[in-house]
């Protein structure tokens, strides 16, 4: 579907320690690192030391070797390459739950079954395509499109069960939520070991836990602008989020243009017509429960047009959402829910 922008990033704000108060004597523990081809960064408050490097690479690996179509022999690519049914855990089958809460929700804009469309284009597990595919061949394609295509069946093993494929060919990607779902994984390590105040960020996906004890406050996410291109990084806004997530899509950093034609691609596919034709909008931040539904619904208003999102969010009260888009005098817009308006700290 996509891999996602960096269209967050952590601002870490510190006070003068005249400010501090009695559980400010906590000192922060930073952790940084590489996982599923981006970056990690935890910040988190304890009064033990945490063994935070080998728990996120056994969770990393779980991941891996379960849902990265960039995994030779995952469960995923098992399903996608060899077999019409995969035994798969209880991670899995949550992940599956989700993704089809989402697809049903937003009327199939989010569609982890896209992904012979997004290799297609070349920004893929399966490496970098210099030809566009044709008409022809995406029409072609589209028929293996549809995450109704994919069942769960019950198993006897407990906690597990069977992810069926109703028609050959269906190829499945999770990549579009990978980084929120690693977030959750790990925020939920975190907070099974008593971990009480943190913030994950995984290449721009993050989870915040509690209070940022260096300013005795919630923790505090920058919206990165999207117009703003380059090394040098810009940002529009400063949200402050408390037991929350948030994760970012935008087409502004990963496209490319046809040799032939000059046409721009960008990397996400809209599922409904196999195109990656870029559109007004380009950018979406989401805040919700977790960064699995962040992330999902990210990019589905991201494929989706501006009207279609407009309506399907008066229905979507378990998110808050900016939506970034250009109008029609080649302006920089905004549009947000209700809710949004809270957590910001900097007006926009």
């Amino acid at each position: 579907m996509r891999y996602l922008s960096f269209l967050l990033f952590v601002v870490l704000a510190t006070v003068s320690c005249k400010n501090q108060t009695p559980e400010n004597d906590i000192q922060a523990q930073k952790f940084s690192g590489n996982a599923i081809g981006t970056y990690y960064n935890i910040t988190l408050f304890h009064e033990n030391e945490v063994a935070v490097e080998k728990s996120v690479d056994s969770i990393v690996e779980m991941f891996n070797t379960s849902m990265s179509t960039w995994r030779k022999g995952s469960l995923i690519n098992q399903l996608n390459n060899e077999v019409d049914s995969v035994l798969v855990g209880k991670p899995f089958k949550e992940v599956f739950e989700k993704a089809s809460d989402i697809y049903r929700k937003t009327d199939g804009y989010f569609d982890p079954t896209v992904g012979n469309l997004v290799n297609a284009y070349g920004f893929g597990a399966n490496g970098e395509q210099e030809k566009i595919p044709t008409e022809k061949e995406i029409d072609s394609l589209m028929r293996f499109v549809g995450f109704h295509n994919l069942s769960l069946v019950p198993s006897k093993i407990q906690d597990s069960v069977y992810i069926k494929k109703e028609k050959p060919g269906v190829y499945m990607d999770f990549n579009a939520i990978g980084k929120g779902t690693l977030v959750d994984y790990i925020a939920r390590w975190l907070t099974k070991q008593g971990v009480e105040n943190y913030l994950v960020d995984i290449g721009g996906e993050v989870y915040a836990k509690g209070k940022n004890l260096e300013r005795n406050g919630s923790w505090s996410v920058g919206i990165e602008d999207p117009k703003k291109k380059g090394n040098k990084t810009s940002y529009l806004s400063v949200v402050e989020l408390t037991d929350k997530a948030m994760a970012g899509s935008g087409n502004y950093r990963k496209f490319k243009i046809d040799s032939s034609s000059g046409q721009e691609y960008v990397h996400t596919v809209n599922p409904l017509t196999g195109k990656a034709q870029p559109s007004q909008v380009i950018g979406v931040n989401v805040i919700a429960n977790s960064c699995t539904l962040a992330d999902g619904y990210a990019t589905a208003f991201m494929a989706m047009p501006l009207e279609k999102s407009r309506i399907h969010l008066k229905n979507l009260p378990e998110i808050e959402v900016i939506i970034m888009y250009i109008d029609e005098n080649g302006m920089l817009r905004f549009e947000t829910t209700p809710g949004f308006k809270r957590y910001v700290k900097k007006a926009i």
